[in-house]
């Protein structure tokens, strides 16, 4: 590894994409679509659909923001942490678009009502059907955590580190 330079830039500049993504979405959505409202595209195979999330993931344990919140941030810590011993592009894909979609979900519960820590995250793609009716609402920053959280678990069950290299047989015993 002497001469590699660690892949920080890519983890980062890849979160910054997913949150510029995420934020710019959201804005949209809120200046345009009323809370509530539904707007049909690609003939019902995708819904816009205006809601606030105040739970986790598929609106699962509402009323624990502040939980969800501290999670967050401690998750944030972790992947900047483990973004020096990033030598591995894929892991760094994967911790990028973690990194991105948690940040963008955690501005959501620091800064939208109904108060600091305790905001609504703004969900507004529904597949399928409205409302959620087939399918959780989500938005691109919970896609972003979703395909990085899959994208890591298969690098780990390769048995891919974060340098790239590979854990030996006697490694994972």
């Amino acid at each position: 590894m002497s001469g590699r330079r660690p892949l920080t830039r890519l983890l980062l500049a890849l979160a910054a994409a997913v949150l510029a993504l995420d934020l710019a979405t959201k804005v949209a959505v809120v200046a345009t679509v009323e809370r509530g409202e539904n707007i049909r595209l690609l003939g019902g195979a995708v819904y816009l659909t205006h809601l606030r999330n105040t739970g986790a993931a598929f609106s699962f344990a509402e009323g624990f923001t502040v939980v969800f919140t501290v999670v967050a941030l401690a998750v944030v810590v972790v992947i900047v942490r483990t973004a020096q011993r990033l030598f591995s592009t894929a892991w760094a894909v994967a911790l990028g678009l973690v990194l991105g979609g948690a940040i963008g979900n955690l501005i959501d519960r620091i800064f939208r009502e109904p108060g600091f820590l305790r905001g609504g995250v703004v969900d507004f793609v529904s597949v399928f059907g409205p409302n959620g009716e087939v399918w959780p609402v989500f938005n691109v920053a919970d896609s972003a955590i979703v395909c990085g959280g899959l994208l890591g678990a298969f690098l780990a069950l390769r048995g891919i580190d974060f340098d790239g290299s590979r854990a030996s047989a006697d490694d994972a015993r």
